[in-house]
């Protein structure tokens, strides 16, 4: 029996959620049963190439530096379709959502895409492609049922939407404490130090001036209160800037962006996010599968991730000001770190495991392929 051939299209393969996914899914996949291919757009957002082809997946990248030239590289994507034999297109992200929904209207390969955000967050062009072709396409996958509420209040499409939560590994996210040791140590990290970190791309949606208004405050009370923000992106000159304003250039550490976080996660005690939006974040899955207790705003898919005083702490996104209260305790209270670093994994093992989450991937697939073959 041959294999089902799938091609995920996204426009990079750089350090973002969606991306990440890619690479820790096809972990868990049954490569028995599928074959993987990938088409990305980006060359300077790869970091992710090399351990997606360390699994098997076959990666091509079509050149295109904008969105316009991306949507020019559809012919190239329908020839590679037809060469490889594609039996399912999966897109992930918006412009290489149109793209594939285009090919879909071209070819009829079956298209299923991934959203990541709720609609009103987009720019508003994007908004408008997005009305206009959502249901060139066969199924959509929705990471939050906060994203899959968005999409039937503002698009009320014709295709079936199935909310399908992120997962993580969590077999390969765990704690070790060698390596938080040495990463403490290289950091300056004391062993009775307190290390908060948070994990993003540098976009407005992340508050990262907020951040790290809150960390000055949170310094000002707890001198032995630490500090990492690991990441890159188009507001990184900004947000330097701030830091420096604010005096606080030399008081977090911001290493850029890094492809091997598990290390940083083992360093770090508190996870923190000030999102103003999100749809359902890998980086914090990672970090509560890594034992991090966390504080954040209940952003999107948060909420139904972290059940306050439970497995966490949230407070609402409009009163992110108020997440240092949390902190305050945590800092106050360092026993309770370890407990709640110990719920959060617990949390992520028992509803958000990469391999349930693959599953449900899996027989998405096999049912728009099945009903593709009936119509």
């Amino acid at each position: 029996m041959s294999k089902i051939k799938v091609l995920h299209i996204i426009k990079s393969l750089g350090r973002g959620g969606a991306e990440m996914l890619l690479q820790e899914t096809l972990k868990e996949h049954n490569h028995q049963q599928f074959e993987f291919h990938f088409i990305y757009f980006l060359p300077w957002k790869n970091q992710m190439v090399a351990g997606i082809e360390a699994e098997n997946g076959k990666v091509t990248l079509l050149p295109a530096s904008n969105n316009l030239l991306i949507m020019m590289k559809v012919p190239q994507i329908i020839q590679y379709i037809k060469q490889h034999h594609i039996d399912l297109i999966h897109a992930h992200l918006p412009w290489a959502g149109f793209a594939s929904r285009l090919i879909f209207k071209m070819t009829k390969v079956p298209v299923i895409y991934s959203e990541h955000n709720i609609q009103d967050r987009y720019h508003i062009l994007t908004k408008t492609i997005n009305r206009f072709t959502f249901n060139w396409q066969t199924k959509v996958i929705a990471v939050s049922s906060d994203v899959a509420k968005s999409i039937e209040q503002r698009i009320h499409p014709s295709v079936p939407v199935e909310v399908i939560l992120n997962g993580v590994n969590t077999n390969q996210f765990i704690r070790n404490e060698i390596e938080r040791k040495a990463k403490r140590t290289e950091l300056g990290v004391g062993d009775d130090d307190i290390l908060i970190g948070n994990i993003a791309v540098f976009r407005f949606q992340k508050r990262l001036k907020e951040w790290i208004t809150t960390i000055k405050k949170i310094q000002a009370v707890h001198p032995n209160v630490k500090a990492v923000l690991i990441g890159d992106g188009m507001l990184k000159a900004e947000i330097m800037q701030h830091a420096k304003s604010e005096g606080m250039e030399n008081n977090i550490i911001f290493p850029g962006l890094q492809t091997a976080i598990k290390p940083w996660l083992s360093a770090v005690d508190i996870f923190m996010m000030t999102s103003s939006f999100e749809g359902l974040p890998i980086a914090l899955l990672e970090a509560m599968s890594m034992e991090t207790a966390v504080v954040c705003t209940d952003a999107g898919g948060i909420k139904e991730v972290i059940r306050d005083k439970v497995d966490g702490f949230t407070v609402p996104v409009d009163a992110w000001d108020s997440i240092i209260e949390p902190i305050h305790h945590l800092v106050e209270h360092p026993n309770e770190i370890k407990t709640y670093g110990q719920k959060a994994r617990a949390r992520v093992e028992a509803s958000f495991s990469m391999k349930a989450m693959v599953q449900q991937i899996e027989s998405c697939y096999l049912t728009v392929l099945k009903n593709s073959k009936s119509n």
